[in-house]
């Protein structure tokens, strides 16, 4: 069998160990995996009736080129946003321009399905989030064999207690938060922290829990802006070091206002978050008279290596994924359930976004982790 894999959306710590095990798994089988660059890209820019080489798109993995892949971070097959469901025009490859009337979007998919028989891929393993893998939910529905592995920083997968990069990115959303303080501290102010989280507010959440920020603002509560400043300058007053600390989900919004937004719509409907925590720190200035430092971890809590915890499940999502595909399963992703390892329809992507248990785990008026009991809860109280 010639197994595909690719990875897509945002890289997380993670994805090279999964892939590096992926290789290794089905090669020990005898088979042979293909790996497709740029995500969904890679197959939409291949031309199967082209001169030139997709040797840029695809290539051939087996156990000596994946060796040493696992020590860094990010995906060695790279990334990309592509939807081939959904291509603007302009974005459209120029040998499918012909097929591209109008400004679109346009639906490839008959193009990729083409291209995945042109290479003579027999099965195909997508590591992404809700959005790549809604993609890979509509190759499954068109026939092919799919296996999906989650990944996402936001851990909003449905379907999955757990995806590949939660647990480094709140390992590093931590560890920058207690280094923050020096600074806070040294200068008496309020520290505003933004961190990813679209949709859900657990890496926020979960993250000002571990780390014992003074207030925590979530992508599902909207928050009032004096109410906030004068919690902190409370928690600031009561500090001996006359400081504090605040978390902002880059998702979270003000009491009536919207999500802070930039840019076009990607190719799966969103537009580029950040600069929520900018805003607030602004108008708490405004509005408490104190001074502020800002910070934008961002990018930082998805670079470097995974942590042991995401090394272990990105390395056993890959032996699973392998193991589905080569006994011929389809239509499933890899999962986590109640802290064991399973596998469920890939369909369980279609039942929306993820989101933090407010009433059990969120003080709304103290805007603040609020645990009413951990018994029964998962590992990552979610």
């Amino acid at each position: 069998m010639l197994l595909g894999v690719l990875t897509g959306g945002g890289d997380v710590p993670g994805l090279n160990p999964c892939i590096k095990a992926f290789v290794n798994r089905v090669d020990s089988a005898g088979h042979e995996v293909l790996g497709i660059r740029r995500g969904w890209a890679g197959l939409l820019l291949v031309d199967p009736d082209g001169l030139e080489s997709a040797d840029d798109l695809v290539e051939r993995l087996d156990p000596a080129s994946v060796r040493t892949i696992d020590r860094t971070g990010g995906t060695e097959l790279h990334t990309s946003r592509t939807n081939p469901a959904s291509v603007r025009a302009t974005e459209a490859p120029p040998f499918l321009a012909g097929a591209a009337q109008g400004d679109g979007p346009h639906d490839f998919t008959p193009h990729v399905l083409r291209v995945l028989e042109h290479l003579g891929i027999d099965a195909l393993v997508a590591i992404g989030g809700d959005d790549t893998l809604s993609y890979a939910l509509r190759l499954s529905d068109e026939g092919v064999p799919v296996i999906g592995i989650p990944k996402t920083m936001d851990n909003d997968v449905h379907g999955t207690d757990y995806c590949i990069g939660f647990s480094t990115a709140v390992t590093r959303g931590v560890q920058f938060i207690h280094n923050l303080r020096t600074s806070t501290g040294s200068h008496e102010r309020i520290a505003v922290v933004e961190l990813f989280g679209r949709y859900s507010g657990e890496t926020s959440l979960i993250t000002a829990y571990l780390a014992g920020v003074d207030r925590a603002v979530i992508s599902e509560v909207p928050f009032d802006i004096d109410k906030l400043g004068a919690l902190l300058v409370a928690d600031k007053r009561a500090n001996p070091s006359n400081y504090s600390m605040l978390t902002v989900s880059e998702g979270a919004t003000i009491a009536g206002g919207d999500m802070v937004l930039s840019g076009e719509e990607d190719a799966y409907g969103h537009r580029k978050l950040g600069g929520i925590g900018e805003l607030t720190a602004s108008l708490l200035k405004e509005h408490t008279g104190e001074e502020m430092i800002v910070q934008v971890i961002g990018y930082l809590m998805r670079s470097g290596a995974p942590d042991s915890l995401d090394l272990m499940v990105a390395t056993n999502y890959a032996v699973m994924a392998a193991d589905l595909a080569l006994e011929g399963a389809s239509g499933r992703m890899v999962a986590l359930r109640s802290g064991t390892y399973t596998s469920v329809p890939i369909s369980a992507t279609r039942e929306g976004v993820k989101r933090v248990d407010v009433d059990e785990l969120y003080d709304v008026e103290a805007y603040r982790p609020k645990l009413r009991h951990v018994t029964g809860k998962p590992m990552f109280l979610y």
